[in-house]
């Protein structure tokens, strides 16, 4: 009988112990600070033809 009752208290202290998980969305927004540096180097290579026809047409550009 003690048998059983040992048990029986050892089952009821462990069920208490019962793991919770809880998922909850953030009280404050999600801020990201993106500081980002974009840098671009653009070379035209153009024909000689070309370059003295844009040099005698400088009035197009």
């Amino acid at each position: 009988m003690k048998v059983v009752l040992v048990v029986l208290m050892a089952v009821s202290a462990l069920s208490g112990c019962v793991p919770r998980i809880e998922v909850a969305a953030p009280k404050e927004p999600i801020t990201i600070n993106m500081n980002v540096r974009i840098e671009h180097e653009i070379m035209i290579k153009a024909d000689k033809d070309v370059e003295a026809l844009l040099r005698s047409r400088s009035d197009v550009f």
